[in-house]
């Protein structure tokens, strides 16, 4: 297609995450269990999915124009990609994954200099190592395939391993000694792709749109009708992203309000505007919030 943008999407623990953000953005992509080639109600996408470990090389190769997957992929894959946007969301939080070094709670390891000249088991090979570089310390890093916690300290004396909360790592009776990267998914293209102006222009209205999804999240719109004698009260309680929206109505010392607050805030504003008079108050969900 003359207009056609090749796009990753991460297959794996994001995707289903990614599916969503996408379709409160205005983008639906519908996959199949196998499908590696899902289409879209946009005709101008050329969607893969791909395991986010491999999305920023294949941008950066040019084999794909652009792509969501995590800083940290691109960190490990050392690539040199445009950065589009940060989008702050994760597989099970909005906490951002963490990638740690990690040993068994007994062991006398406290400091990563007390592993030179130890084994080190992790996924992200590039990362440990470029850490080790940065510490001084000389140690030896294998691949892991997985189930990388159950490798210590039988196997090696630490992993560097994935987490968000941390609570399988407590589960499992280890300790966190340091933190080595912080990621969320980014938005990534290609140095060509972003020099094609309408690959540039679609990639920034998407991204534009995807980061109005985020910016919705966990907000509600809030309407309500108000007596004028209320209306500096309701003023100072009434939380908003500026200034609420104000109204005359029809009927004379009567205003209508319109704002926009956090989901949790409602559930203590809303009975404390009834008590200062409001009627007809309606709150309702949003999806996209765009500054």
């Amino acid at each position: 297609m003359a207009n056609s943008l090749k796009i990753a999407l991460p297959k794996g623990s994001l995707q289903e995450p990614t599916l969503r953000l996408l379709e409160k953005a205005g983008y639906n992509i519908y996959t199949s269990d196998r499908g590696l080639r899902p289409s879209s109600d946009d005709d101008s996408l050329d969607i893969y999915m791909i395991r986010a470990q491999e999305i920023a090389r294949y941008i950066d190769q040019g084999f794909i124009d652009c792509g969501i997957t995590g800083y940290d992929w691109a960190y490990e894959n050392d690539v040199d990609l445009v950065d589009l946007a940060e989008l702050p969301y994760s597989r099970a939080t909005v906490r951002p994954t963490r990638w740690v070094l990690v040993v068994p709670e007994d062991s006398p390891v406290k400091s990563v200099e007390d592993l030179e000249g130890k084994h080190i088991a992790t996924e992200g090979i590039g990362i440990t190592k470029r850490y080790l570089k940065e510490k001084g310390v000389n140690a030896k890093v294998e691949f892991s395939w997985g189930a990388t916690e159950v490798k210590v300290p039988d196997l090696v004396d630490a992993i560097v391993d994935v987490t968000e909360t941390g609570s399988s790592l407590r589960a499992n009776k280890l300790r966190i000694v340091d933190e080595l990267v912080r990621s969320f998914p980014h938005f990534y293209s290609s140095k060509e792709a972003y020099a094609d102006e309408w690959k540039k222009d679609k990639m920034e209205r998407m991204v534009m749109m995807i980061k109005g999804a985020l910016e919705a999240r966990d907000k509600v719109g809030l309407k309500l009708n108000l007596p004028e004698a209320s209306l500096e009260k309701v003023l100072e309680k009434l939380p908003s992203m500026r200034r609420p929206t104000i109204a005359k109505l029809a009927e004379e010392g009567w205003f209508a309000i319109e704002t926009i607050i956090c989901e949790s805030v409602s559930r203590k504003i809303i009975p404390e505007l009834k008590e200062l008079g409001a009627e007809g108050i309606i709150e309702f969900p949003l999806n996209k919030i765009v500054p």
